[in-house]
């Protein structure tokens, strides 16, 4: 890398070995936050049927999910969007009802059988995404997007990045030694690294941590609430070579109300993610590929994982974060960290070893995603020239930031036998949507500060 830090927008020419470094850098990112979403899905059934699904919303299904629908992703996408597509916690509102349904068919339900109904309501959701890309493609993203200026999304995306914050406190403060070193680590080779150190700022934080965590574990120190800070159980146990345990989708109405209305909220967030991503590289993707077609890939990848009894996928914030600090944004890189999640996702024990990284680190890690997602929101609001004295534009954002972390347990109403919860995200982006269009004064024009728009993502 040049030592203007100049973007790498084709990471080939640093070389093989590097580019399978930079994608291990994207996998570790999005890591922890991808194998949560099944670990809490298992707890809700554990609680509410008394077992765990022993098939399908497992972490080696989740990882299979995420590195195949990050592919299909790239493919609609035309190869063209450095996105990453985790497992979404959207959802997971969704698969606590689900378990808890105690009425009709699903009174003696085993968990896995409820699993494969909840999956089945995520197929839906990924095809209401088709919806709206069909819907983008017929009328043009500019018609689309007039009603998503940089008022509105500049803050959303501020918003995506502080509502992760208390996730990113909850798991330093496990350990604050460990936190620390992974924090410091990822600020001193960001700022005073040299070439290929400075642009595997996280790796390193993750590699110089972990090295910390196993000599503190060796010589017998604990977390400060006494808790091992790292447990090799589940590794010593798990073989070398196991087939993820797939499980088909079911379909019923009951559970496809409580799970297909939840994309509302995701694909604002998509929307929302896929403005970040632009406005981080400077590139024109909600034109070009499109809209429509980071849509039709997000939703095919959600519809695609609920099929094979997978969690829903969405575009990660913590891989865009990489994308900001490591300024390296060739989408082969986030193809071979897909290629890694489907290559662990055979290898239990590979997975299982990943999987003792401690919540500290990646509590640590964390400080910098999520704050970087924050910050390129405040890059988008000053590079559009949003004028913030004025009263129409303050209001929007100012409800938009209470919605989006203030609404922490979202929107929860019925449909019937069914609830459906909103998140705070969809509330914030629906809620400023509708402001910027009825509110008199509206003073974005597309075309009118040109370097402002390409920054956003989007040309005149």
């Amino acid at each position: 890398m040049s030592e203007n830090n100049e973007p790498i927008r084709d990471a080939r020419k640093l070389g093989t070995v590097k580019m399978l470094i930079l994608g291990l850098q994207h996998m570790f990112a999005m890591f922890g936050a991808t194998i949560l979403v099944p670990i809490l899905i298992a707890s809700y059934f554990k609680d509410a049927c008394g077992e765990v699904p022993s098939a399908g919303l497992t972490v080696s299904v989740t990882l299979f999910c995420a590195g195949v629908g990050t592919l299909l992703f790239h493919f609609c996408a035309k190869f063209k969007v450095p996105a990453f597509l985790g497992s979404s916690f959207a959802f997971l509102g969704g698969f606590s009802t689900i378990a808890n349904l105690k009425t009709g068919m699903f009174a003696d339900m085993t968990a896995n059988e409820k699993a494969a109904y909840a999956c089945g309501g995520i197929v839906v959701a990924g095809l209401l995404y088709l919806l709206l890309a069909v819907i983008i493609k017929l009328v043009g993203v500019k018609r689309v997007l007039h009603f998503l200026p940089p008022v509105v999304t500049g803050p959303v995306i501020i918003c995506i990045g502080l509502s992760l914050t208390g996730s990113a406190i909850n798991n330093a403060k496990t350990n604050w030694f460990l936190a620390l070193v992974a924090l410091v680590t990822i600020i001193v080779f960001n700022i005073w690294g040299k070439g290929m150190f400075r642009i595997i700022p996280i790796l390193m934080g993750v590699v110089i941590a972990y090295t910390c965590a196993v000599v503190m574990n060796s010589i017998g120190m604990t977390n400060p609430d006494g808790s091992a800070i790292l447990d090799f159980s589940l590794v010593s146990s798990a073989g070398f070579v196991g087939f993820p345990h797939f499980q088909l989708a079911k379909f019923d109405l009951t559970a496809i109300l409580v799970m297909a209305p939840i994309a509302i909220a995701t694909m604002m967030e998509h929307v929302g993610d896929i403005s970040a991503i632009s406005a981080t590289t400077g590139s024109n993707f909600l034109a070009d590929p499109g809209l429509h077609r980071t849509l039709l890939g997000d939703g095919l990848a959600t519809s695609l994982a609920g099929l094979i009894g997978g969690p829903a996928n969405t575009t990660y914030g913590e891989n865009t974060g990489v994308l900001e600090l490591s300024k390296v944004y060739d989408p082969r890189v986030i193809r071979i960290a897909a290629v890694y999640a489907i290559i662990i996702s055979f290898i239990p024990k590979l997975s299982d070893l990943i999987g003792t990284m401690p919540s500290s680190i990646i509590g640590g890690v964390s400080f910098m995603l999520y704050g970087m997602i924050s910050a390129i929101g405040v890059r988008n609001i000053v590079e559009n020239k949003v004028d913030l004295t004025k009263s129409r534009n303050l209001i929007i954002a100012a409800v938009i930031f209470v919605c989006g972390l203030g609404f922490t347990d979202g929107i929860t109403f019925h449909v019937g036998s069914a609830t459906i919860t909103l998140t705070a995200l969809a509330i914030a982006a629906v809620t400023g949507i509708l402001l910027n269009a009825v509110l008199p004064g509206n003073d974005y024009e597309f075309g009118v500060n040109v370097e402002g728009d390409k920054n956003r993502g989007i040309h005149a």
